[in-house]
């Protein structure tokens, strides 16, 4: 525990009584982070516990373990620093880590990008503890504790980084490492170190890199990277489950070697999904399975097991036979038309064209 902080011991959560002792909660409003505090249950229980008015949701594998749940939320598709700014009134942050210092490392990071004056209230999951960081709302955090249990303790954030690099902390050896969801490398060490050289990523230490990710990354454009989604293992551990359906005929989308894209044009009017790239396929695979969405994903079999896989009926996965997902997914991106068309005549029409150049899986097998 650093200097100045402050714990209290853990107590016994109250019974769900109503707002009536704690009026804050009554207007306080949840912000959740990851599908790790939906997957475990946590939300479900402090929804209880804390009766939310809103529940907010940061992420996009988070959406997807949020929509699987079917609990009342709203998804904003940005960070928890550029949610809770725009929240009017008491708020606090719902996570849940790899690990307690990994969580407190998240914490630390979004309370630094809010501002000593704004101040954050971070409730962790994995250790049971509620942090309030740069002289948050004590009475919040003070009323989450009587609720839940969860001793409250004070931090503050350290000085942000004085070199230009980026610190991705809490890595595990052999994990994948993205920056804004394209995987550029496996860790080496529990700390990847990169730094930014005119809008370009590069590793400094601790990272085997991918050099298709770090040109992905690089064409996608000059780069913030103080201010880049980093991280670093499975982007969720849970399955996917099965959901309902997608309308035989309608538009179809394409997500190349970027799946956390995919929500930004995800409709009830598309039928599939063209996803190009190992990582993408499963991602897009994932997510698109509790909607019914079929996928036809261009891959190599260079897989870096960010997602537990999973398909809606009518997917198929093209692996590339003498040649790489990129070229294979550019031809047939081609064949994507501008209108609606029959998903499954489509597929069959793209797999006669590449022919013996894949090797097909259909799911559900058959």
């Amino acid at each position: 525990m650093g200097r100045g902080a402050e714990i209290r011991k853990r107590r016994r959560p109250s019974r769900a009584r109503g707002t009536r002792e704690d009026p804050i909660l009554s207007r306080s409003v949840m912000v959740v982070h990851g599908p790790e505090a939906f997957d475990a249950g946590d939300v479900s229980r402090l929804r209880l516990l804390l009766s939310p008015p809103r529940i907010l949701v940061a992420g996009v594998m988070a959406r997807t373990a949020a929509e699987e749940s079917g609990l009342p939320v709203t998804f904003c598709g940005e960070p928890p620093s550029r949610v809770i700014p725009r929240v009017t009134g008491p708020v606090y942050l719902v996570n849940r880590g790899k690990t307690a210092d990994s969580g407190r490392v998240f914490g630390e990071i979004v309370a630094r990008r809010l501002g000593i004056g704004r101040g954050l209230v971070q409730v962790e999951c994995g250790p049971a503890l509620i942090s309030v960081w740069n002289g948050g709302d004590r009475p919040l955090a003070d009323a989450i504790s009587r609720r839940t249990g969860y001793p409250v303790q004070a931090r503050k954030t350290g000085p942000g980084e004085v070199e230009p690099v980026r610190r991705i902390r809490g890595c595990r050896p052999g994990e994948a490492v993205f920056v804004n969801g394209i995987v550029i490398g496996t860790a080496t060490e529990e700390t990847v170190v990169l730094r930014e050289q005119n809008g370009v990523v590069e590793p400094v230490r601790g990272l085997a890199p991918k050099p298709h990710g770090l040109a992905k990354l690089a064409r996608a454009g000059p780069l913030d990277l103080k201010g880049a989604w980093c991280k670093s293992g499975m982007i969720r551990h849970a399955p996917p489950r099965a959901g309902g359906g997608s309308p035989p005929v309608g538009m179809v989308q394409v997500v190349d070697h970027c799946g956390v894209d995919l929500y930004r044009g995800l409709h009830p009017g598309i039928c599939g999904v063209l996803a190009v790239g190992d990582d993408t396929t499963a991602v897009c695979g994932h997510i698109c399975a509790h909607r019914g969405v079929p996928v036809l994903g261009i891959v190599d079999r260079d897989s870096d097991g960010i997602v537990r896989e999973g398909y809606a009926p009518g997917s198929v996965v093209a692996e590339a036979v003498a040649t790489t997902d990129d070229e294979l997914g550019e031809e047939v991106a081609a064949l994507v038309p501008e209108g609606p068309v029959c998903w499954e005549e489509w597929v069959e029409q793209v797999l006669a064209r590449l022919g013996d150049r894949v090797r097909v899986q259909r799911f559900p097998p058959g």
